[in-house]
């Protein structure tokens, strides 16, 4: 329970931030939102940890709280927070809604890579989910993901057509929270020229990776081909001391 409650505050506060609700780059103090979110002075401790972590946001000693200018400068459209990692609750682009399209949606047996990467049986399935992220109808992104029945027996093509991971917290009391990525750029074929309009010399940015639960299960083997438009990556970087 408490982890969600923090995890409330930390959504909301990311949301007003990209939103602009706080016009002066200064969050209010610790007292203050826990006041404004009924919450423990703890949690709001936690949600802001978090965001420091992702440079969102830093403290300055004596002076209070402010926004990084750098992430409101260079945001991408991916604002990972540290705990649900899905893409439908993680896009923000100038206020357009993430929408997706389902292409394909079936059960196949596991393969080598596949029992390798989610540590299958020889006679384990996976659903394998081809879906097209789009922003107001603009397609950015097609994404391609593999999923071990035995984890999540319950999805139907009406749930894959929404956010899974959301789905996972809601509905089964799940959480991704981890994940490791790797990204590159790679020449688009011609179901990346068909699908998000890209000529035949324009590249994409692919991102694959692996999903994780909070106990350590691998959720999910995804391949993300994204619009090179969209290929943009911030990261926080923190130099010991």
């Amino acid at each position: 329970m408490t982890d969600l409650v923090y995890r409330t505050v930390m959504h909301d506060l990311k949301n007003k931030i990209n939103g602009g609700q706080f016009p002066d780059k200064k969050l209010p103090d610790e007292r203050s939102l826990s006041d404004h979110y009924h919450v423990s002075r703890s949690s709001i401790k936690r949600a802001l940890s978090v965001l420091v972590d992702q440079g969102i946001i830093f403290k300055k000693r004596g002076s209070g709280t402010f926004i990084n200018p750098l992430y409101m400068k260079n945001k991408t459209i991916f604002h990972y927070d540290g705990s649900n990692l899905g893409i439908t609750d993680s896009l923000k682009n100038k206020g357009m809604t993430p929408k997706i399209k389902l292409l394909s949606f079936k059960v196949i047996p596991t393969t080598e890579a596949l029992k390798q990467d989610l540590f299958l049986k020889d006679d384990d399935f996976v659903y394998e989910i081809k879906r097209l992220r789009l922003f107001q109808d603009k397609p950015f992104m097609i994404e391609t993901g593999y999923i071990p029945i035995r984890v999540t027996p319950t999805l139907s093509k009406e749930i894959v057509s929404g956010s899974i991971f959301n789905y996972l917290e809601k509905t089964i009391h799940k959480t991704v929270t981890r994940s490791f990525m790797s990204i590159k750029a790679a020449p688009s074929n011609s179901e990346d020229q068909k699908r998000l309009n890209l000529k035949m010399n324009e590249p994409v940015g692919v991102m694959e990776g692996i999903f994780f639960l909070d106990d350590g299960t691998p959720f999910e083997v995804s391949n993300m081909r994204l619009h090179y438009k969209y290929m943009k990556y911030n990261t926080f970087v923190m130099i010991g001391k």
